[in-house]
């Protein structure tokens, strides 16, 4: 397959960028600085990054506001207002895909009633079950199933072995990465009588000689709804509501091996690092950021804009527009004192105990 390249011009025009000098040299890909061969566009949008410009081969580079790309050494540049928002339109104009075929592969299993628009291809071994919508343009990668009554709008993108369930509402633009999950059954249990989490909740301590029993299953009846051009990382999982489905909001991100729990409803604009574990009825405001291994207690609400430090704990209601951090999750500069505190106990601990043995030295006097 012939590579595809791009003028300078070409490049810096998809970007709403400025070009210098060569303008017509051509592109076929973005590299590191130190490693970048002749036709590679050098992507160097620090000074730090263009210390190495010099060590590999680059003619052109992609450089910050200000960037005297003469004294680089390079015969080309572009620069965009914001390099690193640039780095979307670029990767985009780059990206060489996943190889798959344009077609419906002849191994693929389509229920005769499921309905496909124009354009959408399906890959081996794909299942799409009785009763699924698929929009036009969609790609459908190699062991993908589409459940009973399921609806992807148009353009969706699933990579390999994504999986959705039975019911689910998916809108346009939806990107899955491989092996993730909508519609997994919600973690819903029930006992016949209290049960010692129920009453370990209520006390905030003993469970009061609750007595041990099995737990039954309550099936979930919701489904799932995600909105537009939501992206979706591999392994993540999202399960159906027990009665209303559990939502997810426009342009929201979510990262590799993150669990959204049954009931949840979570907000426009949001994103979820990698292995977020958020428990049923959460409700997550508009432009939420949840740094990595950030856990969620259930029934609380997170506000529009909270912004929530890697591998914090969250057990509270967070009001709109707080940036906590820490276990459990307060103020971020709430937390970073309580932290220079801790550090500062063993020095505290050496004066007191030096303080004592001042105060409390036995009397030598006859």
């Amino acid at each position: 397959m012939t590579e595809t390249t791009y003028s300078v011009e070409e490049i810096a025009a998809a970007l709403g960028a400025d070009a210098y000098g060569d303008t017509a040299l051509r592109i076929g890909r973005a590299s590191e600085p130190k490693s970048a061969e002749a036709d590679d566009l050098a992507i160097a949008t620090s000074k730090t990054y263009a210390e190495a410009i010099s060590e590999g081969r680059a003619q052109a580079a992609l450089l910050w506001q200000g960037a005297d790309w003469h004294a680089l050494g390079l015969k080309a540049a572009i620069i965009p207002r914001r390099p690193r928002y640039a780095m979307s339109s670029l990767t985009q104009l780059l990206d060489p895909g996943q190889g798959y075929a344009a077609e419906i592969h002849p191994s693929a299993v389509i229920d005769p009633s499921a309905e496909l628009g124009e354009g959408v291809h399906v890959g081996p071994l794909a299942v799409v079950s009785a009763g699924a919508r698929i929009g036009a343009g969609s790609v459908i990668g190699p062991q993908c199933f589409i459940g009973w009554n399921a609806k992807l709008g148009e353009k969706a993108y699933l990579r390999e072995a994504v999986s959705i369930g039975a019911r689910v509402t998916i809108g346009d633009r939806f990107i899955a990465q491989p092996g993730a999950r909508i519609g997994g059954d919600g973690f819903s249990y029930a006992t016949p009588d209290t049960s010692g989490v129920e009453a370990a909740r209520a006390t905030l301590g003993d469970q009061q000689n609750t007595s041990a029993q099995s737990w039954e299953r309550i099936h979930s009846l919701g489904a799932v709804t995600v909105g537009d051009d939501v992206e979706v990382g591999a392994n993540a999982t999202i399960d159906y509501g027990t009665i209303r489905d559990t939502r997810v909001g426009d342009r929201t991100k979510i990262d590799n091996l993150v669990h959204i729990g049954h009931n949840c409803v979570v907000g426009n604009d949001c994103l979820l690092c990698g292995q977020v574990g958020i428990a049923g009825s959460v409700r997550v405001g508009n432009n939420v950021v949840l740094g990595g291994q950030v856990g969620v207690s259930d029934n609380i609400f997170i506000g529009d804009g909270v912004i929530a430090g890697g591998a914090s704990k969250i057990f509270s209601n967070v009001p709109a527009g707080r940036t906590i951090l820490g276990s459990p999750a307060t103020k971020m500069e709430t937390q970073m004192e309580s932290y220079k505190a801790i550090r500062r106990l063993p020095r505290v601990m050496r004066d007191i105990a030096a303080l004592q043995k001042a105060v409390f030295k036995p009397d030598t006097k006859d």
